[in-house]
């Protein structure tokens, strides 16, 4: 039989593609009605909105063809949350399949409904999966198993109230491997979730099951069984190496996440083995798996190498004799070496250094320059790693200093300033090759090296004063880091030679006492000055006295970090060196209150949603009229102040509680988004940043607290914006003080929308992507946002508009949730508060029996997408219901999320207002607000 090219399913159709996709889904002949779930599944894959043929999909459910019950499922898993009402109409199906005679059918079906994430399906769901949990078919069991968590990521309380837990622990006996690992898997996630440990690994029983399932399922069920073993610490030594026999053998495996996650059971298992010589084998077996996983592609390779500068750090004995495998290829791309290069850094030994500086030299004479800075700066940390070493990392950095390449040279500066720090006094033959290359040095840290050095060996250079007095011409023009350098470096001659330097010390106390705008500069001066002038014996002890020796730890992690991030191996946050709380954010969103006081649109027939829409219109038309004739055009302001009335000051008036309101809404506070401890592109830590992206005086900024935990000042800041939905980019160029050692700055930059466009859809959360450059690293970072910074200050909709959109949008693809506050509600305060937000007023109309108003508002994004809410505002109870209809759905969970956590930020009076002072309904028009 010849198979069908799908591929012509995503071809472009013509104008109105929609209704004849409807008519070909009502078609009788089945192939017809399966080639036209086929191109809604394309249009789907390729973006577009077809939600509006979901009945029409789901029409079609009722078929004994697989592939075309597949297809239906796939659209019903896409569209279920924007069209709740109707997905509900398909349970019956999908419960009816869940008994079909057919294995494959009742797991899609099963399947399909767990991954329905809506709170109304998870009850139909129970009972078909309790039984699929006990199916005959392991295949059936195995869906099953891994639907549970998905089930109790929606209901919590009711997957533990209807016993699925016991069913998943029940599960680990299964005689089915794949149904074990699926249930390991399950009982993991819910575990992550709930912060309790559901495995029971401690019961005798669990154990040996996990072991004998582990040698029988596929690679990724292997990875959840081992995952879990890793977390289990052995009663005793022999318990530990019969866990190690048992793994050992998955170390050979084809796919590099089993190879891990083997390797780190064993870890976990060496640390409670007592036998020498088994440790010894172990570490031994380790070694061919580790090696083996550098032949992979660069991708893996990378990762690869992060979990292996780990387990490095933690027993550095397992590949100590093979430094040779991290050797750099011609084809690697330089992510991949410059891993390479620490590693072989942190596996030197006095045995291989001589290989190792070979290595390194050759590096450095390569044509990238990261690569090139590198290794420089790598000879250099062989060298003070090793003293026997040392020798022969001067004689190359000597060799590489003659050749007066710019950036070679400058990276040679800063490593020698390193050695001299750790040993003083010696190879000062490398003195004379420094300060013959003096004018190619050209970038701060170089320089201020190199300022260093000649303080420091004034006495053993001739024309030392001459070579200071350089870098003094153009004092005010340096970098504060070059300037701290250079007062310190003029007063250590100045004491080794007083009399011909007089003059010097004189100039450059002056330039940083009088001259000098940095504090920490004239502190210094005037520091110096004091003491020269009252005691220089006292100066010589400070200045010039013995500096604690320096040791390699840059790359060296702090030993409870190296224990978890073990813990971790083969996981995200084994590549980025960071705990996962540094970098994942758990969003926990919860499922909407029922109120029966609030009429809900389930309950409406048609005939109730048309007379529904004609009220509506005319209410829009009433209070276009009603403005038209107040002289307030399509926009009615919002009150000056809450709750009815003008505002009181001095607060005399009793009960006036809306009036917090018009204080507008306090800027969020700024998060620790890099902890000081993360590493930069280069590996350098130090640098911290708290910030936050929100509007301010109606645009959007994004404000910075920079923080210095590094032993060197910072400077020359610069920073760039990734590509976002919203295009948001720096209006200018960032302008940041240089910022001493522990000490912090603040920095304040305007956003402006339209620059940096992705074309994408926002992601929920929604973060802005950010680069950090100074003269310590250049560092990443997420700064997250809420949707209100990306809404325009746009006017709201004329009636006209926004009903022709509303109109458009229909209830098929609206959205509703329900807000709760504490306290009766002021239709006056929510209004005032929606406007903070930038969502705009349009109109309002009350419910025939006064109970309800009905308000209506717009916003608009700054790439000019519209939503449109209703929204629903008790007299009764403390129930704000919002009706959300846009062209783009993407932005709805947004929109209900950031309305979601205004509420939850602010206290009841400050979002909603009491009702005390005003509890009388907003008429449209009246700009007074009585």
């Amino acid at each position: 039989m010849r198979k069908q090219n799908d591929g012509k399913f995503f071809q472009t159709t013509k104008r109105g593609e929609i209704q004849e996709l409807k008519e070909e889904l009502h078609a009788n002949d089945k192939a017809k009605q399966k080639d036209a779930v086929k191109k809604v599944i394309a249009n789907m894959t390729v973006g577009k909105d077809v939600s509006a043929l979901f009945a029409d999909v789901v029409n079609c459910i009722q078929t004994d063809n697989i592939e075309l019950k597949k297809l239906v499922y796939l659209y019903v898993m896409n569209y279920a949350k924007a069209q709740p009402e109707l997905a509900i109409l398909a349970i019956n199906t999908f419960r009816k399949d869940a008994s079909d005679t057919n294995p494959l059918i009742r797991s899609l079906a099963v399947r399909t409904m767990g991954c329905i994430r809506l709170d109304q399906v998870t009850e139909y769901l129970l009972e078909p999966l309790r039984r699929c949990c006990q199916d005959p078919d392991p295949y059936v069991r195995k869906t099953s198993a891994i639907c549970i968590p998905k089930v109790y990521d929606i209901n919590q309380e009711l997957v533990e109230d209807q016993g699925f837990i016991e069913i998943l622990k029940d599960m680990l006996s299964d005689p089915n491997p794949m149904v074990v690992a699926n249930a390991v898997a399950g009982l993991a996630e819910i575990s992550d979730t709930c912060g309790r440990d559901l495995l029971d690994l401690y019961n005798n029983a669990t154990i040996p099951k996990l072991l004998a399932a582990l040698n029988e399922c596929n690679e990724w069920g292997q990875v959840f069984i081992l995952d879990a073993l890793a977390t289990y610490c052995p009663s005793s030594s022999g318990d530990a190496e019969s866990i190690t026999e048992r793994v050992t053998a998955r170390l050979s495996h084809a796919n590099p996440a089993v190879v891990l996650a083997a390797i780190k059971v064993i870890l976990k298992s060496m640390e409670y083995v007592d036998n020498t010589e088994v440790l010894r084998m172990l570490a031994k077996k380790l070694n061919p798996p580790l090696v083996t996983l550098l032949s992979s592609e660069p991708e893996v390779q990378y990762v690869s190498l992060r979990n292996i500068r780990l387990i490095v750090q933690k027993r550095p004995g397992i590949l100590a004799a093979d430094v040779k495998m991290f050797f750099c290829k011609y084809n690697d791309p330089v992510y991949v070496k410059l891993e390479k290069v620490d590693i072989m850094v942190m596996l030197v030994s006095e045995k291989n250094s001589e290989q190792v500086l070979l290595e390194l030299k050759e590096y450095a004479s390569g044509v990238d320059v990261d690569f090139v800075r590198k290794s420089v700066r790598s000879i250099g940390r062989v060298a003070v790693k090793l003293e026997r070493a040392c020798e022969r990392a001067i004689m190359v950095l000597l060799e590489l200093i003659e050749t007066k390449v710019n950036y070679v040279v400058q990276e040679a500066s800063i490593v020698v300033k390193d050695i001299f720090r750790k040993y003083p006094l010696r190879y000062e033959q490398v003195l004379s090759a420094l300060c013959d290359s003096l004018e190619v040095l050209d970038e701060p840290e170089a320089k201020a090296s190199m300022i260093w050095i000649l303080g420091e060996y004034a006495e053993r250079i001739d024309n030392v004063d001459l070579l200071l007095d350089s870098f003094l011409e153009n004092f005010h023009e340096e970098s504060m880091m070059v300037q701290m350098q250079l007062l310190t470096g003029v007063v250590k001659l100045f004491l080794k030679k007083p009399q011909s330097t007089q003059d010097m010390v004189s100039k450059v106390l002056k330039y940083a006492t009088e001259e000098s705008n940095n504090h920490d500069i004239r502190d210094r001066g005037y520091i110096y000055w004091r003491l020269l002038s009252t005691n220089p014996e006292a100066t010589k002890h400070v200045v010039l006295g013995d500096k604690p020796s320096i040791r390699d730890d840059s790359q060296t992690l702090e030993r409870g970090l190296l224990d978890k991030l073990i813990s971790d191996l083969a996981l995200m946050s084994s590549v980025y060196h960071k705990p996962p709380d540094e970098f994942v954010t758990r969003i926990t969103t919860a499922a909407p209150v029922a109120d029966n006081d609030v009429q809900d649109d389930d309950e409406y027939d048609e005939e109730d949603r048309q007379a529904r829409r004609r009220e509506v219109q005319q209410e829009l038309e009433r209070s276009g009229t009603e403005e038209r004739a107040n002289g307030l055009g399509s926009r009615a302001p919002a009150p000056a102040a809450g709750g009815g009335g003008g505002l009181d000051l001095l607060d005399l008036g009793g009960d006036g509680g809306d009036d917090l309101v018009s204080s507008g809404p306090a800027l969020p506070q700024k998060m620790p988004l890099l902890m000081s401890t993360s590493p930069g592109q280069n590996g350098k830590t130090g640098f911290g940043v708290m910030a936050t992206l929100a509007r301010h005086n109606g645009t959007p900024q994004l404000m910075m607290t920079f923080s210095n935990s590094s032993p060197m000042p910072l400077s020359g800041f610069a920073i760039q914006v990734n590509k976002n939905p919203f295009g948001f980019g720096p209006s200018a160029a960032l302008q940041v003080p240089d910022v001493m050692p522990g000490s912090t700055a603040d920095t304040s930059l305007m956003m402006q929308p339209g620059q940096l466009l992705s074309n994408t859809a926002p992601t929920n959360p929604l973060f802005l992507q950010v680069a950090i450059k100074n003269s310590l690293d250049i560092f990443y970072f997420n700064v997250p946002f809420e949707l209100p910074v990306a809404l325009s200050e746009a006017p709201a909709f004329g009636r006209d508009q926004f009903s022709e959109i509303w109109q458009r949008v229909g209830e098929g693809r609206q959205h509703s949730i329900d807000i709760n506050a504490s306290g009766s509600l002021a239709v006056d305060s929510v209004r005032s508060r929606l406007a903070l937000d930038n969502v705009q007023y349009v109109a309002q109309r009350q419910s025939p029996d006064g109970n309800l108003t009905y308000m209506y508002t717009s916003a608009t994004t700054t790439n000019n997408c519209a939503i449109l809410a209703e929204v629903w505002v008790s007299q009764q109870n403390s129930t704000v219901k919002i009706v959300t209809r846009t062209e783009t759905p993407v932005l709805v969970p947004l929109f209900e999320a950031a309305l979601t956590n205004a509420s939850q930020q602010d206290d009841a009076a400050t979002f909603f207002g009491e009702a005390g002072a005003c509890n009388e309904i907003l008429q449209v028009g009246n700009p007074t607000g009585g």
